[in-house]
């Protein structure tokens, strides 16, 4: 894309010029990215884009284009270029210092859901952006989050995005190592946890292996080693009764099943995500045995 004042470089023009370069540089969805990114540099939404096809740009807004056109094709997220994203229908901001929420994460949002009972205190173990702690809390107003994470950047994302979705007041950022977790006790423990093998590094997409914070994502040399320790501590911070669930990648359920197992969890299931893939793997603590 060049800038020459002679040339006129209209709405249209653009998205078909920039799709076809993303293409090119086998990124995908490369028409709606284009469109996300001319959209936000107009100030305006995808569907003023198809009512404005005509309108040329001025060389202010070609140039702010341009550079956002230059950072995706160096693949940088989109979401870090355009500063947010939306996860469980809610608008969240994001940076480097976090991991981008990705839909299949919402899988884990509705097991929670699906557990928690009154006013439960829940713990998110590596809170990143907060989407988990934000959207649990969104549905549940009579919950109290925890949302703990080791790095203080990505912590003040996540206060961001509590006060962002109306939710500061219920969801406490605080920080903490994945090796000691705070006592509780927790009526629901989840976690979205690194899980990408060391040794899985350098096959990863460069989205994600060059631009996103590899704290968030190497889970040891085999990946499992965020869930030792949150099935090792299960039992300390859990009230009887309580849930632990986690995301697990591609090829973990099975392993993660067998530490849970390990941990002295009972009723240990899985779920699926919507690509038929096990994507979650949840457990509960005994519950106390009562007798009149």
């Amino acid at each position: 894309m060049t800038t020459n004042v002679a040339e006129r470089w209209t709405v249209l023009k653009l998205l078909q010029w920039t799709a076809d370069y993303f293409s090119a540089r086998q990124i995908e969805a490369a028409r709606l990215e284009a469109e996300l990114l001319l959209a936000a540099t107009l100030g305006m939404d995808r569907v003023g884009l198809y009512v404005n096809f005509e309108r040329p740009l001025d060389p202010t807004e070609l140039a702010a284009f341009r550079e956002r056109v230059q950072r995706r094709a160096r693949r940088e997220p989109v979401q870090y270029i355009l500063g947010e994203t939306e996860f469980w229908s809610l608008r969240f901001h994001v940076s480097p210092a976090v991991l981008v929420p990705r839909g299949d994460t919402e899988v884990l949002v509705e097991e929670a859901l699906a557990r928690i009972e009154g006013a439960s205190r829940v713990l998110d173990v590596g809170t990143g952006s907060g989407a988990i702690a934000v959207a649990l809390a969104h549905e549940k107003p009579e919950i109290l989050m925890t949302a703990l994470d080791c790095s203080l950047p990505a912590l003040e994302v996540a206060r961001r995005n509590a006060v962002r979705n109306g939710v500061a007041d219920r969801v406490n950022c605080l920080a903490g190592e994945l090796a000691a977790l705070p006592p509780g006790p927790f009526d629901m423990v989840v976690s979205n946890p690194p899980y990408i093998p060391a040794r899985d590094w350098e096959k990863l997409m460069p989205e994600v292996r060059d631009h996103e914070p590899r704290l968030a994502l190497d889970g040891g040399e085999d990946g499992l080693e965020a869930y030792r320790h949150l099935a090792r501590q299960a039992g300390r911070i859990l009230a009887p009764g309580g849930w632990l669930l986690v995301e697990v990648g591609i090829g973990q359920a099975k392993d993660v099943s067998a530490l849970f197992k390990a941990g002295g969890l009972i009723e240990i299931n899985q779920r699926d995500d919507y690509a038929r893939i096990p994507r979650v793997v949840m457990g509960k603590t005994k519950a106390l045995d009562f007798k009149p």
